[in-house]
C-alpha cells in the first residue's frame, strides 16, 4: 500500500520511520505481535500459524510477511520493532539474531558492525541519493582540535567570572544583622 503522504523521512535508508499512518496502518500486525505475549496464544499460534492468524484484521501483504517472517516487510507495512520481536522471541530468536536477519549478515558480522560504532553514514545517508553529505563530517580533524581548546579557556574564564560575582555577592548579603534592620 502506498504512503498518503511521503515525508522526507521515508527518504532514511535501512529503516522504515514509525509513524501515525505507519501506526494505523500496522494495527493488526502489532495487535497479532502482542498477543504473543501470553502463553496459550503462543501454542495456539504454533499450533496453526495461518488460522491464528485470521483473527487479526491483516491484509495478505501483512499475513505473508508474518508467515515468512519477512521483518522489514512487515516494518514497511506498519509493524513496531518492539512488537515484531515479540514474534522472534516466540521463534526463539534473540533481538540480535533478528537484527542480523534484517541487515542481511551474520549475527557475528552484526555484533562487530555495532561494536565498530555501526554502519558509517559516508553513502548511506539517502535511499534517493539526493541528499549530500554534511559540510560537518568533511571537517578537517585538526581544526576541531584546534577549536577545542579555546572553547574550554573560554568556558573556565566564565566560570571563574561567575564564581567571583557569587562571592561578592554572598559576601554583600552577610552584613551583621544589626545592619540589616536600618
Amino acid at each position: 500500500m502506498a504512503r498518503e503522504q511521503q515525508h522526507d523521512y521515508d527518504d532514511i535508508p535501512g529503516t522504515f520511520v514509525f509513524d501515525a499512518e505507519r501506526s494505523r496502518e500496522g494495527f493488526g500486525i502489532n495487535m497479532f505481535c502482542m498477543s504473543l505475549m501470553k502463553d496459550e496464544n503462543r501454542k495456539a499460534f504454533k499450533a496453526n500459524e495461518a488460522e491464528y492468524l485470521k483473527k487479526f484484521k491483516l491484509t495478505p501483504e501483512q499475513t505473508d510477511a508474518i508467515l515468512k517472517r519477512d521483518y522489514n516487510r512487515m516494518l514497511q507495512l506498519g509493524g513496531n520493532i518492539y512488537f515484531t520481536a515479540k514474534l522472534g522471541a516466540t521463534d526463539g530468536h534473540s533481538f540480535q539474531h533478528l537484527a542480523a536477519v534484517m541487515t542481511g549478515s551474520t549475527q557475528q558480522d552484526y555484533a562487530d558492525m555495532m561494536l565498530k560504532g555501526g554502519r558509517s553514514v559516508e553513502g548511506n545517508r539517502s535511499r534517493t541519493g539526493k541528499n549530500a553529505p554534511s559540510k560537518y563530517m568533511s571537517a578537517a580533524p585538526a581544526k576541531k582540535a584546534a577549536a577545542k581548546p579555546q572553547v574550554k579557556a573560554k568556558s573556565k574564564a566564565a566560570a571563574k567570572t561567575k564564581a567571583k560575582a557569587k562571592v561578592a555577592k554572598s559576601v554583600g548579603k552577610s552584613k551583621p544583622k544589626a545592619q540589616k534592620r536600618k
